[in-house]
């Protein structure tokens, strides 16, 4: 008989399978077997578990080791009084539920998210593209999960981007609109232009106006004008580039658009509109290159017509985790 088991009865299967995989006291067996044969939907969830099981954890345990660097240097940041110590215990038992999360239940819980926005003036959510009003009257378009911090009290207008990207139209009010992101940062009195963050830097497309640009604090600005584009990585500025700004900008209405982009850079993107996570696990389908326009607010959909034209396999888990491979 087939029968389909509630997402009590799942949660409860995948709850077992990590129990019975970590140290089983000497009851647990009994106790599961007598759950197992409570009900037929028990053994059809914990089959189900099983698959689940042996297609997430190598890529679940990736994702807690990540977490675990960026909790670690959250509280390494932090100084070494009685409450930092308070925290840093604290800190080991947010790693362990973190790796119980992501290998037991397969979710993307990410604390370097709430670590970014801890501060953060402006924030958006997966999926979620918006437009805000900023004190001195100028606007910024923050993509899919990014965050912004604002300081408008030392005499220029400071923004820090600490997660994603903004798009921002500068009035001009004759102080300096400053916008910190990674090593470096760029510099105007009135335009506007797109500042996005990368692993180790950041990417700056100028759609109209001037922006004088610094791939680290200490280091010279060049100058873009509109249709340029320069990313920095690592203190180091790379060559000057002419775009096409319209397009590289089109997330503001719901469109990513690629020419030749390698694959794993557009799972990325497609990664700031789902709510849960995204992970590439074969980084020689990831090289593959892809060019098209696809509407940002349907990753799913996204990834179901780049997987008619590359043939990778995809396995959605719980509708939290999308595996590609």
């Amino acid at each position: 008989m087939n029968v389909t088991p509630t997402p009590a009865q799942e949660r409860a299967a995948l709850e077992w399978l990590g129990r019975l995989h970590d140290q089983p006291g000497s009851g647990d067996q009994a106790l599961f077997t007598r759950w197992l044969r409570a009900d037929p939907a028990h053994v059809q969830a914990y089959s189900q578990a099983q698959v689940l099981w042996e297609l997430s954890e190598a890529p679940a345990r990736t994702l807690a080791s990540e977490e675990a660097l960026v909790l670690q240097g959250y509280l390494n940041a932090m100084n070494t009084s009685k409450r930092s110590r308070r925290v840093r215990r604290f800190g080991a038992l947010a790693v362990a539920a973190c790796l119980w999360m992501m290998v037991s239940l397969g979710v993307g819980w990410q604390p370097s998210h709430w670590i970014d926005d801890i501060g953060a003036d402006y924030v958006t959510a997966p999926g979620e593209v918006k437009t805000f009003t900023l004190a001195d009257h100028s606007r910024v378009t923050l993509d899919a999960d990014s965050a912004i911090a604002v300081d408008f009290n030392h005499g220029e207008r400071l923004i820090q981007l600490r997660r994603g990207a903004g798009f921002f139209s500068v009035t001009h009010t004759g102080e300096p609109f400053v916008v910190e992101a990674g090593s470096g940062e760029a510099r105007v009195l009135g335009t506007q232009f797109a500042v996005r963050l990368q692993p180790t830097g950041a990417e700056v497309t100028v759609l109209s106006g001037r922006v004088g640009v610094a791939a680290s604090q200490l280091g010279s600005q060049q100058i873009l004008t509109a249709g340029q584009q320069m990313a920095y990585a690592d203190g180091i500025a790379q060559p000057l580039l002419t775009v096409d700004s319209e397009a590289r900008l089109a997330w503001r209405d719901g469109w990513l658009n690629y020419y030749k982009t390698p694959l794993a850079d557009v799972i990325k993107d497609l990664g700031r509109y789902y709510p849960g996570r995204i992970l590439l696990l074969d980084d020689a389908m990831g090289a593959r290159r892809v060019s098209g326009s696809f509407p940002s607010k349907d990753p799913q959909a996204v990834l179901n017509a780049l997987q008619t034209v590359l043939g990778f396999e995809q396995h959605n888990l719980l509708g939290k985790v999308i595996i590609v491979r």
